[in-house]
């Protein structure tokens, strides 16, 4: 069998597809890996687990209907030059656009994996956000039209869709734990002796770094003796924050450092994880911290309430609410708890979220023996 993976980002592939691109070439299947072209170049990586590298020019973000339009002729295009049996594809350009070319191309099945509803979907308010909501919502219905399946990575966002009227009756819905994670890469650590306090995130509003930038400045000046590290990609755009708040965050006592390529060094570092998204598919970062054995602190949101048993492994904190997020990680100020939690984190990560539990859960769906 041939299989095509599509997503909108090269690093993608390998970072958040890797284990699946690589049991689906142990199955002994063809396997094609497509996105847009990124430096470093992602082919070499694919190549060694087997994988060939299909590049596609894509625009990730915006709207612009002729560019979104050459989008659709070209996959049209490249799925009748490559010919696959089978397309799984995430992210809302790889799901619309890939499942009507693929429509148009003969594939014979098109799988939407809908690894989370983004900006558009989050709670607000604004004529720029029912723009964005209306718009979004179509294009998901028009994708998911032609799809021969639907995966979600919790359970909230398939009702929410069937909802809002974009998930047809008749399409078979399937639920995985998020993407996995790694057991043995994310492998248990103990954490250190004093609180340390980390959130990894691109800097958006919706991910709710502002919510957990504002609670860290608010303990640092009562708890000195703990560190609060705030680590990912500056976004720009209407939901990213911009340099003179991040720099008021730095000079109350937050950490503010670039991406890295390997967090599990700031895992390890921490006794807490925090991450008080609005809405997320399921938190990869939260899983890996899970893994690596930390108590964590998140929303009682979409996505995220998935990842928390309330005061077993962590706590759940209402979306927005700075108050309860800074009592939230005041109470794992002390060591004991952070610990005991964090080895509940263990736990839950092996029954619920391992990556080869969850994969199989993808590949049985689609019908990939």
């Amino acid at each position: 069998m041939k299989i095509l993976v599509l997503g909108s980002l090269a690093p993608s592939l390998t970072r958040f597809r890797g284990a699946l691109l690589a049991e689906m070439v142990a199955r002994g299947h063809e396997v094609l890996a497509m996105a847009p072209p990124f430096k470093p170049d992602a082919a070499p990586e694919l190549a060694a687990m087997g994988v060939a590298y299909a590049p596609i020019e894509m625009q990730r973000r915006g709207l612009n209907p002729l560019a979104d339009l050459g989008l659709l002729f070209r996959l049209r295009r490249e799925f009748e030059r490559l010919r696959p049996d089978v397309v799984l594809a995430y992210t809302i350009k790889p799901v619309v656009y890939g499942a009507v070319a693929a429509r148009l191309a003969g594939v014979p099945r098109f799988f939407s994996l809908i690894t989370g509803l983004g900006y558009a979907f989050t709670e607000a308010s604004g004529l720029r956000r029912r723009v964005l909501f209306n718009l979004a919502r179509g294009l998901y219905a028009a994708g998911l039209r032609f799809s021969s399946g639907a995966l979600f990575q919790n359970p909230d966002d398939p009702k929410f869709f069937r909802t809002i009227g974009v998930l047809p009756a008749n399409l078979p819905v399937a639920v995985t734990g998020g993407s996995g994670v790694d057991l043995d890469h994310y492998n248990c650590t103990e954490p250190p002796e004093l609180p340390s306090f980390l959130c990894l995130s691109r800097f958006l509003r919706s991910k709710g770094v502002v919510e957990y930038a504002e609670a860290a400045v608010r303990l640092k000046a009562r708890f000195p003796e703990a560190t609060f590290r705030l680590v990912g990609p500056r976004e720009h755009g209407p939901d990213g924050i911009d340099d003179d708040t991040v720099r008021s965050w730095q000079k109350g006592g937050l950490e503010v450092l670039p991406a890295v390529d390997d967090v599990r060094p700031y895992l390890t570092s921490a006794s807490v994880y925090v991450l008080p998204s609005w809405r997320e598919g399921t938190p990869r970062s939260v899983l890996e911290a899970m893994s690596t054995g930390r108590a964590v602190i998140t929303t009682d949101a979409p996505g995220c309430r998935e990842t928390v048993e309330r005061g077993v492994n962590g706590f759940l904190v209402p979306v927005h609410d700075v108050d309860s997020l800074a009592a939230a990680m005041e109470r794992l100020m002390d060591m004991e708890l952070a610990a005991r939690m964090g080895a509940a984190s263990r736990r839950l990560a092996e029954e619920r979220f391992d990556v080869t539990k969850v994969n199989e859960i993808i590949l049985n769906f689609m019908g990939v023996s």
